[in-house]
């Protein structure tokens, strides 16, 4: 039997053999050894154009979305830059506090200052919580302030089963869940599709590799975006990954194929029996679920004919064409650094193009 390309895809990354070491355990890697309830709490892909639900499973069941709230810090940094009371190029002097606050980090030391871009670029490729920190600091001027300004975007948004507690996604001092971050996979897709459409977010999540701290004295901290699907998967240039012991693997991704976008929201993800396999299975039920999303998309309407097309090709495009991301609203960054040797490591081979 002759399998499409993409399901050729799908089959190679799920059969093929996966290394975590040696104290990993081994997870399966065919179709159906893992149904959707054992892989993950819920999940749900979205058009990003419509909103449109294209799949969902349990995907109003609340959890913690873990460093998948640095998306929210997002959201917030960015509206302040949009109003023009902060902008890129504005230094963030660090303080105690942000190198304090653990977890993944960039190592802020309080003798730094670093502007707000290299901070979110520290904070969405990295994952870094002490970069998130300064940022809602110096946003809000105190973090619980910027915390405020979380929940009332989210309110604004109709994120209705959602409270942030932090700008990072780092659980409570009481590690009780009840206590920390809380959203909702249908909620979180709503944020994502916001951020599509209003910001320019990609240029940021799609980063697969840059340094950070090029003028410290030991030298720059190489940093390598923890979404093992950028680069590997077709057409994914976003968004956010997280992970707690409470809030399992969580993924907050986006694809974009033959000029449409999809979104996928998965949380709460574990190997098979509840088992630490470093986000090997929601990867891959991320990848069959980004497939189903884009197999369930409507048929996108016919092109004009050349004859009554205007010459702004741009005019022409689609009501569902992919999601463009909105003017960057100060000065852009310079270029990130690459570098094939450095970028993440996916324990899966997919065949080149």
């Amino acid at each position: 039997m002759i399998f499409p390309r993409h399901l050729r895809l799908i089959l190679l990354l799920l059969t093929a053999p996966v290394m975590f070491g040696a104290t990993a355990k081994k997870t399966p890697t065919r179709p159906g050894e893992m149904d959707n309830k054992a892989a993950f709490k819920g999940a749900i892909v979205v058009d990003a154009a419509t909103g449109a639900v294209l799949f969902e499973d349990r995907a109003t069941v609340i959890t913690p979305p873990a460093s998948m709230t640095k998306l929210m810090t997002f959201a917030i940094v960015h509206d302040r830059i949009a109003q023009g009371t902060l902008n890129v190029t504005t230094p963030v002097k660090i303080t105690n506090e942000d190198a304090k606050i653990g977890g993944t980090q960039v190592y802020l030391d309080p003798r730094e200052t670093f502007p707000v871009d290299e901070l979110l670029y520290a904070m969405m490729i990295q994952s870094a919580n002490d970069a998130a920190h300064a940022l809602a600091r110096a946003t809000a001027g105190s973090v619980p302030a910027f915390v405020e300004l979380m929940n009332a975007k989210a309110k604004a948004l109709g994120m209705t089963n959602t409270t942030f507690r932090t700008p990072h996604g780092l659980p409570p001092a009481s590690r009780r869940v009840a206590e920390g971050d809380l959203t909702t996979p249908q909620d979180f897709a709503k944020l994502c599709q916001y951020l599509l459409k209003n910001t320019n977010v990609l240029q940021y999540t799609s980063v697969r590799t840059r340094d950070f701290g090029t003028g410290r004295a030991g030298g720059p901290q190489h940093m390598k975006n923890h979404n093992n699907l950028l680069g590997k998967v077709d057409g994914v240039d976003g968004l956010k990954t997280g992970y707690t012991e409470g809030a399992g693997y969580c993924l907050s991704a986006t694809a974009q194929r033959n000029g449409r976008r999809v979104i996928l929201v998965i949380m709460g993800s574990f190997g098979p029996n509840g088992q630490k396999d470093l986000g090997k299975t929601r990867d891959l039920k991320a990848v069959e679920l980004l497939e189903k999303g884009f197999a369930a998309l409507p048929a996108a309407p016919a092109p004009a004919s050349a004859a009554n097309a205007p010459a702004d090709n741009a005019a022409n495009a689609p009501a569902n064409s992919p999601v463009v991301p909105a003017p960057r609203p100060a000065t852009p960054a310079p270029a990130a650094a690459s570098s094939a040797a450095g970028e993440p490591v996916i324990k899966f081979s997919i065949p080149k193009k």
